[in-house]
């Protein structure tokens, strides 16, 4: 609580704040995403794929000021540390051989999606600020081990830099539509002209290869996504995860969810081979910013090179078409960079409770941080563009 008129809230159901009221507030964050929207944090709960049962108990917090909604985020009780993609295991094996508990813990992030953006939505600096205090104290009134922040973006590391949580940093993946001179690309050809001639020789062979094995592509947007052609991606995205020997984080009523009440977020691509549907990827967008993200891809058949027809060349053909200005890949994946998506710093921030914890978690990130530095200086030196004669 921050003076008389600001009361700091937590309810356990993000339904109890007023969805127009949590929108429009992210609305006014830097690097907004769809997988912050009221909808999709809500349908992470009511489809049961981010619950007690699975180990993501939710928490909301939120900082109001009278009615007025001035700050809030989405906090979940982990009892494990799947579907996170910042890995601390070595920190809760290092918690168990002293005895001591690791979970729960508290986890700032939209549940199994590791894309960078805002996570502490605030009107301004100082009500980010109060919010994250306010969720310090209330971890450790809580008594939990720790409090994690992941892929936030730069507004919220600076809080949590200034409120002296640490810092750790990570390697995605991007592509941007845009040319030497900072153009966009006029066509796909246009995006291939750009690449060192291997690179380009390369991309040419591997959509050949799909071609030749007589697969096409259609794609459809939002509510031009039929219901089968949500059922036959549901069949693709299970079987990826069953064929892994995991059951899919995400339920079949989560995606009925997203269908209903995000669809014009969502984009699908269908590979069809003989009139038949064999494979299909789906990539979520945030139309006013003109950013896609690869999220999900599941095949029925295997065809040489189908991965990244899907999930890299039509996305990236797609995204020249309708101006869209970046392509986020997902975690991870050195091999990405061959097909033009180039390596950038993401990061998260944590606060352990346990002082001696904390201070070796803090040298830990201090090297760990200039291997990641060493990493990027070393990737920047392999990049896939053709030199230009100055």
């Amino acid at each position: 609580m921050a003076d008389d008129d600001t009361t700091f809230r937590i309810v356990a159901d993000i339904s109890e704040i007023d969805a127009a009221a949590w929108d429009g507030l992210l609305a006014t964050q830097a690097d907004a995403s769809p997988f912050m929207r009221h909808a999709y944090l809500r349908a992470m709960q009511t489809s049961g794929s981010a619950v007690t049962g699975t180990g993501w108990t939710a928490r909301i917090l939120s900082l109001w000021q009278q009615d007025a909604l001035l700050a809030a985020c989405a906090l979940y009780l982990k009892t494990h540390s799947y579907g996170e993609y910042v890995f601390d295991w070595a920190w809760a094996d290092a918690y168990q051989r002293h005895g001591l508990p690791y979970y729960p813990k508290a986890v700032i992030a939209p549940p199994f999606t590791p894309v960078p953006g805002a996570r502490l939505l605030a009107r301004d600096a100082s009500s980010r600020a109060m919010l994250l205090s306010a969720t310090v104290a209330w971890c450790e009134a809580q008594e939990l081990s720790s409090l994690h922040l992941l892929f936030g973006n730069e507004a919220d590391m600076a809080a949590c830099a200034d409120a002296g949580l640490m810092l750790r940093h990570q390697v995605q993946f991007h592509w941007q539509n845009a040319r030497a001179d900072g153009r966009p690309f006029a066509d796909f050809d246009d995006f291939l002209a750009s690449l060192a001639q291997d690179k380009r020789k390369k991309i040419r062979q591997e959509r050949r290869k799909v071609a030749e094995a007589g697969v096409r592509f259609r794609w459809a947007q939002g509510r031009d996504i039929a219901a089968a052609d949500w059922g036959f991606f549901y069949r693709c995205y299970e079987r990826t995860y069953l064929e892994h020997g995991n059951a899919p984080y995400l339920s079949r009523s989560f995606f009925a969810s997203m269908a209903q009440d995000m669809p014009e977020h969502w984009l699908l691509f269908i590979a069809e081979r003989d009139g038949q549907a064999i494979a299909c990827s789906l990539v979520a967008l945030q139309p006013d910013q003109g950013v896609a993200y690869g999220r999900y891809w599941g095949a029925l058949a295997r065809v040489d090179c189908l991965h990244f027809e899907a999930c890299y060349y039509q996305p990236l053909a797609w995204c020249i078409q309708h101006g869209y200005r970046r392509f986020e890949g997902g975690a991870q994946g050195e091999h990405k960079m061959a097909r033009a998506l180039m390596p950038v710093r993401t990061s998260s921030a944590h606060w352990l409770a346990h002082p001696a914890f904390a201070e070796a978690v803090e040298r830990f990130l201090e090297r760990e941080g200039q291997g990641v530095e060493h990493y990027l200086e070393e990737l920047a030196q392999r990049t896939p563009f053709r030199q230009t004669v100055s």
